[in-house]
């Protein structure tokens, strides 16, 4: 997991500082990867050309979602006890009640930057 606590952009939109975690290609397509923004784990998933950032700590037992798989169909799969959540929008698949928390994305002259807070 990349530390970027100290790469804050000059974006802040609705009171959220955005933190500019990686270079646009630095990740593919149906990547995932974990960065310190702020004070959360935030996971950055790749899919289909569009960035998603969720809390990267699963809900069930506070395991690290990076360590987990993210499937072709676009579903992430906690290594723990196998919670499956779709990378596209954090609804939860099995069990489908339970839902990750999103972070904003932005991307700007090739960057990456995450919301520094969840999305309410």
């Amino acid at each position: 997991m990349e530390d970027v606590t100290g790469a804050t952009a000059d974006i802040p939109a609705g009171g959220v500082s955005y933190v500019e975690v990686c270079a646009e290609d630095e990740l593919w397509d149906g990547e995932m990867d974990a960065f310190d923004v702020g004070e959360h784990e935030v996971l950055l998933v790749r899919l289909d050309g569009r960035y998603h950032a969720y809390d990267g700590i699963c809900p069930h037992q506070s395991v690290s979602l990076a360590d987990g798989e993210l499937t072709e169909a676009g579903v992430l799969i906690c290594s723990a006890h196998q919670w499956q959540f779709d990378a596209a929008s954090g609804n939860g698949v099995n069990p489908a009640t339970v839902c990750l928390t999103r972070f904003p994305v932005k991307v700007e002259d090739g960057r990456v930057f995450v919301g520094d807070r969840p999305v309410a």
